[in-house]
């Protein structure tokens, strides 16, 4: 009984951390400090892609790299984490909000979460429509178009609310 109840102790650790991970980069800004405490500690981009490399998951996601580290839980490629979250993250999305996030999601499937990133947007927006003001006409103002790219990423990511 005394093992059971450890090993139910060690699942809701483990539990736990993928929550806080989940949390932690689902959030463009809460996973970019995220990324610079690691890298200030030693574990940069160079070591955390080497990282992947090892455990053979250089097509996943850094969360599941991390969650496997965590919870020794198989890591998924982004593909299949995209697959998976699609339906809720077009759930309530316009035919333009949906054509932009699909386009996004692609740009992250094939070059990876950096193209989350809130400095990325003005780029992405580029490449997809031109021009700013042909983005703004498509997707609404700024705020909405920033609030659409950083919400969509709870929903990749399972994160739902705040």
């Amino acid at each position: 009984m005394a093992n059971e109840s450890g090993s139910n102790l060690s699942l809701k650790k483990r539990q736990l951390a993928a929550y806080r991970l989940r949390s932690i980069l689902s959030t463009p800004n809460t996973r970019q400090a995220f990324l610079e405490r690691l890298a200030n500690a030693g574990y940069g981009k160079a070591t955390l892609a080497t990282l992947q490399e090892l455990i053979d998951a250089e097509n996943s996601d850094l969360f599941d790299v991390l969650k496997y580290i965590a919870t020794a839980e198989q890591p998924i490629t982004r593909e299949v984490r995209v697959a998976h979250s699609q339906p809720r993250i077009f759930k309530t999305l316009s035919p333009h909000e949906k054509e932009f996030i699909e386009f996004v999601l692609s740009q992250y499937i094939t070059s990876g979460v950096d193209e989350l990133s809130v400095e990325k947007l003005p780029e992405l927006l580029k490449i997809k429509y031109f021009t700013l003001p042909d983005a703004i006409r498509m997707l609404g103002e700024v705020k909405v178009i920033r609030e659409l790219f950083i919400g969509f990423q709870r929903e990749l990511y399972g994160v739902r609310g705040g």
